[in-house]
């Protein structure tokens, strides 16, 4: 695609790694079989911002590198389990680069992705004595 649009005779259009990188967040969270993103540390403090009032920012896990023609992209991503993890890549990774490409005239050279864990679906508690219907009559 390139970035012919970006550096024209008439001016300089930049893009900022905040921007792309939003856009790539945004784009891998439409893809099903994502569950969150970022390493345990970065989950952690997203957690306590989000506890203090701060925004849980939509760019957590991803790092960019943008240039005035090309951009690369990783994303440290938590997948559901059951979920084809090689096809769940393949998706989010073509994704992220028609809305990167598409929205910012960039080309995406890369989209690393490194999957840090696996999301487990909550197992059901037992019912203790006491909750619902008694157990005698």
């Amino acid at each position: 695609m390139g970035g012919s649009s970006l550096v024209t005779e008439r001016g300089r259009t930049t893009i900022s790694d905040e921007v792309v990188a939003k856009i790539a967040g945004l784009a891998a969270r439409e893809i099903d079989g994502v569950h969150d993103f970022g390493t345990g540390t970065a989950r952690a403090f997203g957690a306590i911002r989000g506890a203090l009032g701060g925004e849980d920012g939509v760019t957590r896990g991803m790092s960019v590198e943008v240039g005035e023609r090309q951009a690369a992209v990783d994303i440290h991503l938590i997948v559901e389990y059951g979920v084809a993890i090689p096809d769940l890549a393949q998706a989010v990774r073509s994704h992220v680069i028609r809305a990167v490409e598409r929205m910012c005239g960039l080309e995406v050279t890369e989209v690393n992705i490194a999957v840090d864990d696996v999301h487990l679906p909550r197992q059901q508690e037992p019912q203790t004595p006491g909750d619902g219907e008694p157990r005698v009559q």
